[in-house]
């Protein structure tokens, strides 16, 4: 009996292993995807101009809400059927779930290709720019590829093997990118309208899907042959008279004993009596995945459907229309970089979270939601407040020209709000209101199309911009509403407006000051104002100027303390670290 524990401990610690090393890697893989899908928007501006930046960014939204009807959902749903029936021994049924999955994301896939083919006219009307219609057809390509390759990777994910995924998406973001710019230097070379230069950069999404797709068929045959071989070597096995229970290992044995032990509290899964119970038991736990994955993307989908609608109103033409646009969306990398950078510290705030929730540590809870909070608010605001004030600069710099950079400052307060709300929905996850944090991303996405039709005939994009941060700064008061519901949170005015609007201005000052001083240095020395080398200077010397002011600037304030620092789950020991050899503590 006690050996029979020490494999179950030691296949526990085998299994965690695993996990941990798997969500590593896909972490990884995701920041290095995310970095590439981001910043390839720039070079994409400077090849094909403020026209096709505009027509990309018009289709894209909708492209990316279709993939994730299409795709979203079932990934998840796939590795926890597939990691079930494999801890089960049913090998047979995980194998159906893949094959069943495929063919149902495959023909939906198909399908929602064909409509988004044929209906490229109508969405054009919709969005009231004849221009997009190319570009819709041309993304109609990737559904070809996508939704099995996302199949595949949930296959995989069930198995606890991250690799593929992490290969997979590496590889089709890498392969997107080229392929984008390949033909856009190809097309402008050639002499290509912009209509058709932007539907030549949304080509290369069908292509990184295709090699995607590729990346996992590779792994999936070397699978079912790494499987095929050792089913023909357990037959031998037991040609040879030696019975299975000889021969079973210790993983076996372990992974039968936490089955056995799962029956006892909560049943084990029954195989489902055929495929169209599968595919019912497989919709129903995808689909509320999808609709959450649904709420974030619609934000970005609200401006495609209303921006040139409203614009074209006040007297520009199809091609303006675009050009204004793509102007308008210049912040839009810089913006969702910094919410990346917070998504991915999102994820280090949940398993502790969940872990005081289970143990009933409430107050635990509270400070870490609200040191959590306090984190990010300062994070975003920085963020929005460097970008806002050497937005000329970066402007320059990224594209070239300082076209738009009002609305690169109102956009960059996006960042506020954004990062507040997701890490405030991360924190509603981890004390279990799953569903919550979706529900007033919507209610945000509302106020966003409300607020561009009040404000976009006056301001012009400016007015989208502010709309923007108004949405997010919505979503992310409601997120906090219910988070001071469940937690008890504390939050003091002196905490949350005083003191950071202290930090912040002396940031500005810091930030502005010097980069008009680099530029000002640069312009005795012969190089002129206004040349990217300047702008790149005065931009790059700005931020950090601006990021050692306000981090000193919070220290001397306690808008975060030593001990707040150091609870930081991961990166508050190294961080205290810094600061006490840099003498900002203490």
């Amino acid at each position: 009996m006690d050996d029979g524990n020490q494999v179950v401990i030691i296949k526990d610690r085998e299994t965690a292993g695993r996990l941990l090393k798997g969500a590593l890697i896909l972490s990884a893989a995701a920041i290095i995807s995310k970095l590439i899908g981001t910043l390839q928007k720039i070079p994409m501006q400077n090849i094909g101009g403020d026209g096709v930046f505009g027509i990309y960014n018009t289709v894209y939204p909708f492209y990316t809400i279709l993939i994730t009807i299409a795709a979203a959902g079932f990934p998840v749903a796939i590795s926890k059927f597939v990691a079930e029936y494999e801890a089960a021994g049913d090998r047979e049924t995980g194998q159906r779930v893949i094959r069943l999955s495929s063919l149902l994301l495959g023909g939906f896939g198909l399908l929602i290709g064909l409509l988004t083919y044929t209906g490229a006219p109508l969405l054009g009307r919709l969005i009231d720019n004849a221009h997009v219609i190319p570009s819709i057809r041309a993304a109609a390509a990737a559904f070809l590829f996508v939704p099995v390759m996302s199949a595949l990777r949930g296959y995989f994910q069930g198995l606890q093997n991250m690799v593929p995924t992490a290969v997979s998406q590496v590889t089709e973001q890498t392969i997107r990118v080229a392929v984008m710019i390949v033909l856009l230097l190809v097309m402008v070379r050639q002499g290509w309208g912009p209509e058709w230069i932007a539907a030549g950069a949304i080509l290369g999404s069908a292509a990184g899907g295709a090699a995607g797709l590729g990346v996992m068929l590779l792994y999936w045959r070397a699978h079912n042959r790494r499987r095929g071989r050792m089913a023909a070597k357990s037959h031998h096995t037991a040609a040879s008279g030696e019975g299975t229970a000889a021969v079973m290992s210790a993983e076996e044995v372990a992974a039968r004993a936490e089955i056995s032990a799962g029956q006892v509290e909560s049943g084990t899964r029954s195989r489902p009596a055929g495929n169209r119970e599968l595919a019912a038991a497989l919709l129903r736990y995808a689909l509320p995945v999808c609709l959450g994955a649904l709420a974030v993307p619609l934000i970005n989908l609200v401006d495609t459907f209303t921006v040139p609608r409203l614009l074209k109103r006040e007297g520009l033409d199809e091609a303006g229309v675009m050009v204004s646009f793509g102007i308008y969306n210049r912040g839009l990398p810089l913006v969702q970089l910094i919410m990346m950078f917070a998504t991915t510290l999102s994820a280090l705030f949940i398993p502790s979270l969940a872990e005081a929730r289970l143990k009933g540590e409430h107050e635990l809870v509270r400070k870490q939601c609200e040191l959590s909070l306090r984190w990010f608010w300062l994070l975003g605001l920085a963020s929005a407040a460097g970008l806002a004030v050497l937005a000329e600069p970066i402007n320059i710099m990224l594209y070239t020209d300082n076209s738009g950079s009002t609305v690169m400052s109102w956009m960059a307060l996006t960042a506020a709000g954004g990062s507040v709300s997701i890490i405030s929905a991360a924190l509603l996850q981890g004390l279990g209101a799953v569903r919550a944090p979706a529900v007033h991303m919507l209610a945000a996405a509302a106020a966003k199309a409300a607020l561009n039709w009040l404000l976009v005939p006056a301001l012009g994009t400016t007015g989208a911009a502010i709309a923007g941060a108004a949405a997010y700064l919505l979503a992310a008061a409601l997120n906090i509403a219910l988070l001071a519901r469940l937690a008890g949170l504390r939050l003091t005015w002196s905490a949350v407006v005083l003191k950071p609007a202290l930090a912040l201005a002396v940031m500005a000052v810091a930030a502005a000051g010097t980069a008009w001083g680099a530029g000002a240095v640069l312009g005795t020395l012969g190089v002129a104002d206004g040349a990217r080398t300047s702008a790149a200077a005065a931009s790059l010397l700005g931020v950090l100027a601006g990021a050692a002011v306000f981090m000193l600037a919070a220290v001397r304030l306690r808008l975060l303390t030593e001990g707040e620092l150091a609870a930081l789950p991961k990166l508050g020991p190294p961080l205290v670290h810094l600061l006490r050899n840099a003498r900002l503590l203490g």
